[in-house]
């Protein structure tokens, strides 16, 4: 059974830093691709860096340069390394496994940015 576990949310103050875990149960190549998102309630839920089939990194341009998307394969899990964290960055920080023809979902963590 494939599942994805998110950990490591917290209450942070502005321009601290959280890094966020994602531990799978298969290898994390069984999917293509990797990716973790971020969703406020009543909104969509907004990608915030991925790995590409190829193995690059992207990131939309709201959190280029302060997160980081990163892998142990030894371990089956992937991180996400949060820098510089904003007020309106609280949200639920979701875990997704693609691979064709079906998306995996972590539950998610909260992380909120708070003085």
């Amino acid at each position: 059974q494939v599942q994805l576990v998110e950990s490591g949310g917290g209450l942070v103050q502005p321009g601290e830093s959280l890094r966020l875990s994602c531990a799978v149960s298969v290898s994390i190549f069984y999917f293509y691709s990797m990716a973790w998102y971020r969703q406020v309630p009543g909104k969509q839920r907004e990608l915030v860096g991925m790995f590409t089939n190829g193995g690059a990194t992207e990131y939309p341009d709201s959190v280029k340069g302060r997160f980081t998307i990163s892998r142990d394969t030894a371990k089956n899990t992937v991180y996400l390394q949060m820098n510089s964290l904003k007020p309106e960055e609280t949200a639920v920080y979701y875990c997704k496994g693609i691979k064709t023809g079906r998306d995996y979902w972590g539950q998610g963590t909260q992380v909120t940015v708070s003085s």
